[in-house]
């Protein structure tokens, strides 16, 4: 059954359809995308049913010819009436890389007319925009001229390429400083929540039912730990980050019998991060945040996504504005002097005025960075249930919240320092990390540039390794908990193969 909402693409070469949809898709976020390549060659084809957009929405039909791509827009339920047709010139002997600039701003131009949008990033829709200028500036180019290849080939907005250029300048400066050839980074998955969030699609178990077999999961992350740190004992390790799921799930005895197999078993002399992702409110306690304390912890996160209860309420995490408060005092308390808090922009009928009270509640906390996420609606979370349920419209981010937010980070004397994008963001926009000098998350900057090579321990974890010439190789673990401790030496020897 066809969608109420469905915008139909049909293309005549394929190869190229993963860049259609997610263009389109930016212009047209409440509506289905389907991108079609018609049989060739059938000789009924004349009678074959060819599915169309919803009326109102245009049906897009392009058409690579020997030396132009053709773009026509027309009415998906109204008559056929076609709203023009747009030309772009190409060569065959034109890289690919090239080919698909060429189409995207062909798309680009005649979406952009007919809806009357303009997108902030323009035709880009990959997850790293600062790839881009970090290129570029290390070919020695200049700012201006990194500006105008951004805008004249992307059709990128001078406010995104600003934060952009800025932003890669200073990834590289902190790059600069790590070891590529001789150095690596550890990530550690802890995959259970006290609940699932609306908008989540990460990995996660609730830790009530794991409860009574985290030591179970710990003994197996004993022996992944082992495998690295014997493996990698000659080379240099830069960053630790222990993420989830909730890491502080653990009860505090579990989480220091974690540090201390980590502190027993690397050589942390040359450490220059070392972060707990500590979350949600919920989950932390005083005796946990000692307990991180004691173990080296350096950097750690107080989550709360949004300062205003009845949102909190509806995705579904199960504490109070008060709650994140308290646990942020705590941490304080604890001695930690880096520490994150990440908001969400775009939740289920957050308003300027909720985004505005939130970054009030932020400021009196004064955190030393902070990162502001653009809703991202994942396949795989409830929110597209509640979507059904609420319609879309419901979750709104726009340049001015976007403003509040920067606005708020400046004045707590912080910069942005690392930046990506996700698919169907919430207004098109971008997650932006936000610090003080010093107080930047290394980890979180090579997760996005994947400039050096990290060794990813539990279950769903994603081992990633960067060769010298900048190809990457991967390797998982499998999602599953009670897989991942049935199959513990299988996943180690994966990593034995790749690394």
């Amino acid at each position: 059954m066809k969608h109420e909402n469905y915008v139909v693409v049909t293309v005549n070469e394929a190869g190229f359809e993963y860049d259609i949809h997610s263009l389109v898709k930016a212009f047209y976020p409440a509506c289905d995308v389907k991108v079609s390549i018609p049989f060739q060659g059938t000789e009924n084809e004349e009678n074959i049913e060819k599915d169309s957009s919803s009326p109102g929405l245009p049906d897009l039909n392009i058409e690579f010819t020997q030396d132009a791509i053709l773009l026509s827009l027309i009415d998906g339920g109204n008559g056929r009436a076609s709203f023009g047709a747009k030309k772009i010139e190409i060569t065959r002997d034109m890289p690919r890389p090239q080919v698909k600039n060429c189409l995207k701003q062909l798309i680009y131009v005649g979406l952009s007319e007919h809806t009357g949008k303009e997108l902030p990033w323009g035709t880009l829709t990959g997850i790293r925009p600062t790839k881009i200028p970090m290129s570029m500036l290390e070919e020695g180019r200049m700012d201006a001229d990194i500006m105008k290849y951004m805008k004249d080939t992307y059709f990128i907005s001078e406010k995104k390429g600003e934060l952009a250029i800025q932003i890669a300048k200073r990834e590289k400066a902190l790059l600069d400083t790590l070891h590529y050839e001789n150095g690596y980074s550890l990530y550690i998955g802890i995959p259970f929540c006290p609940t699932t969030c609306l908008y989540c699609s990460f990995t996660s178990y609730p830790i009530f039912s794991w409860k009574k077999r985290i030591n179970e999961y710990l003994d197996a992350l004993d022996k992944e730990i082992e495998f690295v740190a014997d493996y990698y004992k000659d080379k240099v390790l830069d960053t630790i980050y222990i993420g989830g799921g909730t890491p502080t799930t653990l009860e505090a005895g579990e989480l220091s019998r974690l540090l201390e197999k980590v502190n027993g078993s690397f050589d942390l002399s040359s450490l220059k991060e070392f972060t707990v992702e500590a979350g949600r409110a919920d989950s932390i306690s005083l005796e946990k945040l000692q307990a991180l304390k004691e173990g080296g912890v350096t950097r750690i996160s107080v989550n709360p996504q949004t300062m205003k209860q009845q949102t909190l309420d509806i995705i579904g995490r199960k504490h109070t504005v008060l709650q994140v408060k308290e646990a942020f005092a705590l941490a304080r308390q604890a001695g930690f002097t880096n520490i994150n808090m990440d908001l969400i922009l775009g939740l289920p009928g957050e308003t300027k005025e909720d985004v505005r009270n939130t970054m009030e509640e932020v400021l009196r906390l004064n955190p030393d960075s902070l990162t502001v996420h653009s809703l991202a609606i994942k396949r795989a979370s409830g929110l597209n249930r509640w979507i059904e349920e609420n319609g879309i419209s419901a979750l709104n981010n726009t340049d001015e919240m976007m403003e509040i937010t920067s606005n708020g980070a400046a004045l707590m004397g912080m910069v942005p320092y690392y930046l990506y994008r996700q698919k169907n963001m919430a207004g098109n926009f971008e997650n932006v990390g936000y610090a003080r000098e010093g107080k930047f998350g290394i980890y979180n900057i090579l997760i996005m540039e994947e400039k050096q090579t990290i060794a990813a321990l539990g279950a769903g974890s994603i081992t990633k390794r960067v060769y010298g010439d900048g190809k990457i190789e991967r390797c998982d673990n499998v999602k599953d908990v009670n897989l991942y401790l049935d199959k513990i030496d299988e996943m180690i020897m994966r990593k034995r193969r790749l690394l």
